[in-house]
């Protein structure tokens, strides 16, 4: 089972704690591989959440659950501005070294930076602090609209809901941008029925988005097919625009961000199972080249192709 490790330091937002743990659960209900061991992991000198109600909180794990961790993901905290304790910027660097994937939740991105690994990368953090972000940490490029970047090994965020997003992404980049959208209508649709929303209102706008799925299956059928997005939409019988919006409701990506993830997730497949060469995978999953499969899939994974095989293999 793999393991994410949430790092959290004094002052912690309260629904940084709680948010990982709703998005992994409902991920694994809708999707049994998504199952996941998520670590409460302390940093020297913690002691409890932010304000305005701060609760003194005794995490079961410290640095060293950061050791065999999968995924570590970095929380905020009210000292974001503050350089953190060197063990942990160690703790940090030791995980990336190893491989792992390293992601920040909104002012966590302040606590990553200051590792020195986020550097000629894009990221993001809560909105209303990326300036600070690019003024102190010049050799990164902040996005400062981005809800979620990723740049390589390294996903940020600007932390909506307590990380709601960035579980989300990460959920979509292990098992695909259909299980991440079903994982937020589990989470998301309790919340209309409680804003008083009628059981007719909830069954249309699942109707709408279950309607995607033959075209998402068709999308996936023949990846070596690159359909225009009229023809997309076509296929879904809606329209350009219309398409536009259903697809972004339910898997958080374009049709054509959709496309290429699946191509990714099937070259993926391959690698771990077949001993095609790189040039077949490239050319069975729809990437046109070689180079473009190998830009495409370090850019969305952090690593090479052939990296990734062997680690796999082994």
């Amino acid at each position: 089972m793999p393991v994410v490790a949430l790092l959290v330091l004094d002052g912690v937002p309260g629904h940084q704690l709680t948010t990982p743990g709703l998005v992994l659960d409902a991920a694994a209900c809708v999707h049994r591989p998504a199952r996941a061991e998520l670590r409460i992991c302390a940093g020297p000198g913690f002691r409890a959440t932010a304000g305005p109600l701060p609760l003194d909180i005794a995490a079961p794990w410290g640095l060293e659950g950061l050791a065999d961790a999968d995924t570590v993901v970095l929380a905020g905290h009210d000292g974001f501005l503050a350089e953190p304790p060197a063990a942990v910027l160690d703790a940090v660097r030791a995980a990336a070294a190893r491989g792992c994937r390293v992601a920040a939740v909104g002012t966590g991105a302040f606590t990553l930076a200051a590792t020195g690994l986020l550097d000629g990368h894009r990221a993001t953090t809560e909105w209303h602090h990326t300036a600070e972000l690019a003024a102190r940490h010049p050799r990164i490029e902040v996005d400062p609209a981005g809800a979620v970047v990723t740049d390589g090994p390294f996903p940020t965020s600007a932390g909506v809901f307590g990380g709601i997003d960035l579980f989300l992404h990460l959920v979509g980049l292990d098992h695909g941008p259909s299980v991440a959208g079903r994982t937020a209508r589990r989470l998301i649709a309790p919340v209309y029925e409680d804003a008083g929303a009628t059981r007719e209102e909830i069954d249309r706008e699942l109707a709408e988005t279950a309607g995607l799925e033959p075209t998402m299956r068709w999308l996936e059928s023949d990846l070596r097919h690159s359909p225009t997005h009229a023809e997309i939409a076509a296929h879904a019988r809606t329209s350009p625009r219309s398409l536009a919006r259903r697809f972004l409701r339910q898997t958080g990506l374009t049709p054509r961000q959709y496309l290429l993830r699946a191509r990714l997730e099937r070259a993926r497949h391959l690698l771990e199972t077949e001993d095609a060469t790189i040039d077949e995978i490239a050319s069975r999953t729809g990437f046109g080249s070689p180079a473009s499969f190998r830009r495409h899939f370090h850019r969305l994974t952090g690593t090479t192709p052939r990296a990734y095989r062997a680690s796999h293999r082994r």
